[in-house]
């Protein structure tokens, strides 16, 4: 577990002209992204000493640069105004495929052109064409694979948390989490029903899904978030909006999810009781929410909390990470989270971590908080995940007052 509660006073002003440094810098990367994506491996692959024939050079270039006007066209077309899903497939893979040649590029145009003149293989058109094909062979198999794992049904993670708080009688409770299901311009309904199916396989008395459902509205995701209403839970199954709800129709999913069995928890809260112990699961409006625009629809942890009795352990539902500060501060002993996508595709979890506090897993923050941070049931956009696994989470929850059962 990673403790983040301690803080030295000296580095605040550090801290604090960091971030605001890379955020400033962060403005301008949708900018500049594209064109390095493109132009970096088109560089390394065929202008970095090769000396390929002609017509070789000339296709080469042409694909690159079809690429780079291709990618930004493809994703506006399909992630704007018109919605076009065959457009946002292709944008979609041409981003996930830039990415990956875009970062062994870099890697193996260093290291590995390092290594070969350290060992004086061949002369300079021998290292760089090795170099290239190389960058070519391994982004083929990482991509191959990558389609793989984020078409796959996720495999189960099951941990036991330990909450000081919790009463003997919910020892061994048992929470299913899915988050991050991405139902979007590729078809995933049958994959839909496959992850409801393991679900269930868990006996879980509580069932959470902690946003981002789908790419789309709910009307034209309906189909694939269908199967979501046979998901079975002991107590109760439960939902909080993420950001993308707020970019299509938030209220038209709060109002599926709820046709569909499943309870909105926006900024409210349920009892789970057992054995004579009460639990508090609450949840609060992804924190996007307020400048979206939709009436009553905000991130507001007091009037989740509204009501319950303060010396009760609770379990709060919140989409991102970065909501743990405000948790910690109000005394939340455990906080379920997604988003990260636990970076989705190596490396670009360094750059989630200019935004969240967490990637993955379970933290400890304040005095008494544990967050756990999923990487996700789906996947967004690029339909790859690489060195990022998708997950069904299955935490069962322990009291201090009953021996840990393994």
């Amino acid at each position: 577990m990673t403790n983040t509660s301690d803080t030295r006073p000296a580095d605040d002003e550090a801290q604090a002209a960091r971030p605001s440094r890379l955020h400033r810098l962060m403005r301008y990367i949708p900018l500049l992204a594209p064109v390095l994506l493109w132009v970096v491996p088109c560089w390394v692959l065929l202008y970095s000493g090769q000396r390929w024939p002609l017509p070789v050079t000339v296709v080469g270039t042409a694909l690159f640069v079809l690429g780079l006007i291709g990618m930004p066209l493809a994703m506006m077309r399909g992630h704007g105004r018109r919605q076009q899903d065959w457009a946002a497939i292709i944008g979609d893979a041409l981003l996930g495929s830039s990415w990956v040649l875009f970062t062994w590029s870099v890697l193996l145009g260093v290291l590995l052109r390092s290594a070969l003149t350290v060992a004086d293989v061949g002369d300079g058109q021998d290292r760089a064409r090795i170099v290239t094909w190389t960058v070519l062979g391994v982004a083929v198999v990482l991509l191959a694979w990558g389609y793989a794992e984020a078409r796959r049904v996720p495999r189960v993670r099951e941990l036991d948390v330990r909450l000081p708080r919790l009463g003997a009688g919910l020892d061994g409770t048992r929470v299913a989490l899915i988050t991050d299901t991405h139902y979007g311009p590729l078809d995933r309904a049958r994959w839909s029903a496959r992850v409801c199916e393991v679900v269930n396989t868990l006996e879980a008395d509580l069932v959470c899904h902690t946003g981002d459902i789908a790419d789309g509205t709910a009307e034209r995701r309906r189909a694939q978030a269908a199967p979501l209403a046979t998901v079975q839970a002991t107590r109760a199954r439960v939902y909080v909006t993420g950001n993308h709800e707020y970019y299509s129709e938030a209220q038209g999913w709060v109002d599926l999810m709820d046709e569909l069995g499943w309870e909105p928890l926006r900024n409210r809260h349920l009892l789970l009781e057992r054995g004579g112990d009460t639990l508090v699961v609450a949840g609060v409006d992804d924190v996007t929410a307020e400048s979206s625009g939709l009436t009553g629809h905000r991130a507001h942890l007091a009037g989740a909390l509204d009501g319950a009795d303060p010396d009760l352990p609770v379990l709060l539902l919140a989409h991102q990470p970065k909501f743990v500060d405000r948790a910690a501060d109000a005394g939340i002993d455990l906080q379920l989270s997604g988003h990260t996508h636990g970076g989705q595709i190596w490396p670009f979890h360094h750059l989630v971590r200019i935004d969240q506090p967490v990637v993955a897993g379970l933290s400890h923050h304040g005095t008494r908080t544990l967050l756990y941070t999923s990487r996700g049931t789906g996947f967004w956009g690029p339909p790859f995940r690489i060195f990022a696994p998708s997950e069904i989470t299955l935490l069962v929850l322990r009291s201090p007052q009953q021996p840990t059962a393994r």
